[in-house]
């Protein structure tokens, strides 16, 4: 602050300013100082002042609430008088209001009294709502003497009313309306009674109207003559009869009462039960005809009464001499029943419209009641004889078409099914439309298990028609058919059953959705079709099958034809073989038939089957050859190659190529295996267990001893080459005891075992075929060898020539 002496001149000033601050601070401290004792002084008045307010206010609130209970005591003791004038104002309102309600209902019975005596129903109906009303007032005075005394009264007129009007209603339909003209009248004011008393006087008025209307049927309808189920539809006639004459009369009744709606009902549960008297009491099955008339001609009065009282009628099916056969003892009664049926309904049809008119003001809209099968369910237990009846005559419908079945489909046919394949399910389908036309219980189901039967019958007639194979010893052994001749036209006979079991697989499951779609609801379960399926699938898969049997059969012939050509002698190798020519023939006829009738998805698996069998048996048939010698190898090795072009050609032949990769890749794969195996009899003797050991890995050591006999060498030597192929590895042991020689004569082969040799197929990879190339170069030491693979070579540049097809596969 002062470094120097010279900066000690302004220690003055300095000293001077503090001083003055300090007198400043000191100042305001006792200022500060004065203003808290003035403070607190003045913090104590005023909480004097405040406790003093809050005490005046205290009292002012007691004095308050002392002068609301003083006002509370002078309001109460004032209002105490006016509540005790209340009172007796409204106990005299209402004793006078009472008093007057009784002087009314006293008067209101004696009048009733007289109304009732002098049977005065329209007055009276409404008197008596007054005297309900009345009564109604003094439902809490029942114990009072007088009040019971007027309610026993009021209850002994409504009783006579009751009887006057019972007795009045009992001549209704005697005939005194006609003699008596304002009875109509009268008993249409009884109405009015009936309503105003009690819901069941109502209810008993019209069921014993009802039962009286139904007596004369009864007595009618019970005698010997018309309790018969062929007299049915004449109980009908009779209840529509006395509708129809009686429907002026009827009008009578309030239209809430229902009267023709609920006569009807208990005209139905009559019928029933004598109808099911009738059905029980038949000594013998019933007619067939009679039975489905009855059956027909009361779904029909179900549906006019559905009709008529709510709801709509169910399509009505016509049963005809076309629909049901019902044998040569019912043709008649069911062609009288469909001329019969055609007059009523052109009858019907002409006056639809007035009968529609006069029907809507019986209709009960929503009545809640159904009257479909209130009758008709009688007949359910005995509909067996109907369901009988079908199925003989889909029976001898199936065989008639059967018999009639050309097994040969037109030009031009675009689904390619046979005719009775249609026409069966034609039949099928009438028949389950009749049945559904008359019940949907336990007949239908019954019907659905027929049409199981008739379908599964025609699927083993189907599976009949296939060829069969001749039975030899080794079929005889094996259980397996032999070998299956099939001509062009069996051929197909067998794509048409392919195709028709295809279509009625598909219908069979749309039958089976149809029929669950109109059976009662508990029957839903059993409707299923899949054992059905199963059968057809079976007859495709067979026949299927027996196509691939057939080619095999085929096939195998021109086998033995190659194990009888000479090939230790062939001088030189010329163009493919005439087997091979006849091979390709046959295919060319065949294929293009099959793939141009068969579906892609059934020509694939036949494809699959046709693979799975060609190959390998070719590949089996080079062992049953005699000696090859070299040239023989390379003639063979030629023809190997074109007929694995054959074979690859083969979807192409039939037009359906987009599905045939994994055949092609299995063809290719077994020929392949074929070819090896020329190459390995091709091969040196002195590298020929190498070469084998490369090219066929999966070798057995029988075949590789059935190569070496077919390269000519005797037992001896064969031995030492057995060795050389043992000290390879483990791959392939050498037999105990050498297998016999696999004899060359031609043998009728048996074509069903050979369907699995695909199982000894080789599957070929990258290093396999790296490994059969390595062979093949150490086997090229032989000269005929070398003379082959550069004839092979010369040939790449030729257009034509036996050779070119080995570059062309």
């Amino acid at each position: 602050m002062f470094p120097t002496e010279g900066s000690l001149s302004g220690v003055e000033p300095l000293m001077q300013k503090i001083h003055s601050e300090i007198r400043r601070i000191d100042a305001e401290i006792l200022a500060a100082v004065r203003q808290q004792s003035n403070s607190g002084t003045k913090a104590k008045e005023d909480l004097a002042a405040a406790t003093h307010a809050v005490e005046e206010l205290t009292y002012k609130i007691r004095e308050i609430k002392t002068k609301a209970e003083q006002s509370e005591t002078m309001v109460q003791e004032i209002c105490r008088d006016i509540k005790k004038l209340d009172f007796a104002k409204k106990h005299i309102t209402t004793t006078i209001t009472a008093l007057h309600r009784l002087t009314m209902l006293v008067s209101a019975i004696e009048q009733l009294q007289i109304m009732a005596s002098k049977r005065q129903y329209k007055e009276a109906a409404a008197q008596l709502e007054a005297v309900n009303q009345l009564c109604s007032h003094f439902e809490a005075y029942r114990d009072i003497p007088k009040i019971t005394e007027l309610r026993e009264k009021f209850k002994n007129i409504k009783q006579i009313l009751k009887s006057h009007v019972f007795s009045d209603f009992s001549s209704l339909g005697t005939g005194k309306e006609s003699e008596e003209t304002n009875l109509l009248q009268h008993l249409s004011d009884a109405c009015l009674v009936v309503d105003a008393l009690e819901p069941s006087v109502r209810e008993e008025l019209v069921n014993t109207f009802c039962s009286r209307e139904l007596t004369s049927y009864e007595q009618i309808f019970e005698g010997a003559e018309l309790a018969k189920l062929d007299k049915t539809e004449r109980r009908y006639a009779w209840i529509k009869r006395r509708m129809r004459t009686n429907e002026e009369i009827w009008k009578i009744f309030p239209p809430s009462w229902h009267v023709p709606y609920r006569l009807c009902i208990l005209f139905c549960k009559k019928t029933r039960k004598q109808l099911e008297e009738i059905l029980v009491s038949l000594k013998e099955k019933p007619d067939v005809g009679t039975l489905l008339l009855a059956l027909q001609r009361t779904l029909e009065f179900e549906d006019e009464l559905a009709e008529k009282f709510g709801g709509g009628a169910r399509s009505k099916e016509i049963i005809s001499e076309d629909d049901i056969d019902n044998g040569e003892n019912n043709s008649q009664i069911v062609s009288d029943i469909r001329k019969k049926y055609e007059r009523k309904l052109a009858a019907h049809q002409g006056t639809e419209d007035e009968e529609t008119d006069g029907n809507k003001d019986m209709s009960v809209p929503g009545a809640g009641f159904n009257f479909r099968g209130i009758i008709s369910s009688c007949f359910e237990p005995h509909l067996t004889v109907y369901i009988e009846l079908e199925e003989k005559t889909l029976m001898e419908s199936l065989e008639k078409l059967v018999q009639e079945e050309t097994w040969d489909i037109e030009e031009g046919s675009q689904n390619n099914v046979l005719t009775s394949s249609m026409q069966l399910f034609l039949i099928i389908k009438r028949s389950l439309k009749r049945c559904s036309a008359l019940t949907k219980n336990q007949t239908l189901f019954n019907l659905f298990k027929v049409f199981q039967r008739v379908l599964k019958a025609y699927a083993t007639k189907l599976f009949a028609k296939l060829p069969k194979g001749g039975m030899g010893l080794v079929a005889a052994a094996t259980g397996i058919d032999g070998q299956i001749k099939t001509s062009d036209r069996d051929e197909r006979v067998i794509c048409y059953i392919v195709n028709s079991a295809e279509y009625c697989h598909k219908t069979s499951g749309e039958l089976a959705e149809s029929v669950s779609k109109i059976i009662d609801s508990q029957y839903f379960d059993g409707v299923d079709m899949s054992e059905v399926q199963d059968e057809f699938s079976a007859v495709i898969t067979k026949a299927l099958v027996t196509l691939v049997h057939g080619l095999e059969t085929k096939f195998d012939i021109e086998m033995a034809a190659m194990t009888r050509i000479p090939w230790n002698t062939l001088e030189s190798v010329g163009d493919q073989s005439g087997y091979v020519n006849n091979i390709n023939l046959m295919l060319n006829n065949s294929i293009p038939v099959l793939g141009s009738l068969l579906s892609p998805i059934y020509f694939q698996f036949f494809l699959d089957k046709l693979a799975s069998s060609l190959g390998p048996r070719f590949y089996v048939n080079i062992f049953k050859c005699k000696q090859i010698s070299e040239t023989g190898a390379q003639q063979m090795l030629l023809d190997t190659q074109a007929i694995k072009t054959i074979l690859l050609d083969i979807p192409s032949l039939g037009r359906q190529t987009s599905t045939a990769a994994s055949y092609l890749k299995f063809v290719s794969r077994e020929m392949s295996k074929a070819e090896a195996l020329l190459k390995v009899i091709l091969s040196p003797v002195d590298s020929v267990a190498d070469t084998y050991r490369a090219l066929l890995p999966e070798g057995t050591p029988m075949e590789f001893q059935r190569v070496l006999e077919l390269k000519g060498l005797k037992k001896a030597d064969q031995q030492t080459i057995l060795d050389d192929l043992n000290k390879l590895g483990p791959g392939i042991t050498q037999p105990p005891v050498a297998p016999p020689v696999i004899p060359a004569a031609p043998a009728p082969t048996i074509a069903p075992a050979m369907s699995n040799i695909a199982s000894v197929g080789l599957i070929a990879s990258g290093e396999d075929v790296l490994t059969r190339a390595a062979a093949l170069g150490r086997g090229a030491a032989s000269t005929g060898f070398k003379r082959f693979l550069a004839l092979t070579e010369a040939a790449k540049d030729r257009k034509d020539g036996p050779f070119r097809k080995l570059f062309n596969a």
